[in-house]
């Protein structure tokens, strides 16, 4: 899936681009995101997104290897939920090129083929339209509504919940 894109764990050696990256989407990311910005943060985020409860993936350029964005899956939760939450966010230059929604594509299909989970959930704040469309357009469907949901920026935010059932 996605002949422009591969998808891969993210490691050590990727903390230079990738804060470069994070330093040149600021923009871009405000107020929806806060991607780690620092090299103490990217070592942390690292540590936290350790399986198995925690996948992170970057989604890479097929041709360059350029970062493209990045795709987290956590808290996930077996058992009879075999369930997990979905956060993505792009990096400038690379959005509105189809390029996040192969990536997308490729770490749902690992989601439920490999991973074997049932559900994936993505919370996404009502106003990124951009976030919505990309959620849609993989298939999401929107659940509802959670008023001050998730704390980003320092500010509780409400969030649509969109999710995503296995087939």
């Amino acid at each position: 899936m996605g002949h422009r894109i591969l998808i891969r764990r993210p490691t050590l050696a990727d903390m230079k681009p990738f804060l470069a990256a994070v330093r040149g989407s600021r923009g871009l990311h405000h107020p929806w995101v806060r991607a780690p910005d620092t090299p103490a943060a990217f070592r942390a985020y690292l540590g936290r997104t350790a399986p198995p409860d925690h996948h992170a993936f970057l989604v890479c350029r097929r041709d360059t290897h350029g970062i493209v964005g990045v795709i987290n899956l956590s808290n996930i939760v077996r058992g009879s939920f075999q369930s997990g939450y979905l956060g993505y966010y792009a990096f400038a230059g690379h959005e509105r090129q189809g390029l996040m929604r192969q990536g997308l594509g490729a770490v749902v299909s690992r989601a439920f083929r490999s991973l074997k989970l049932h559900r994936l959930e993505a919370n996404i704040q009502p106003g990124n339209t951009a976030s919505i469309a990309l959620a849609a357009s993989c298939g999401f469907q929107r659940e509802g509504y959670s008023p001050r949901y998730l704390k980003i920026g320092g500010r509780w935010r409400d969030h649509e919940r969109w999710a995503i059932l296995a087939s």
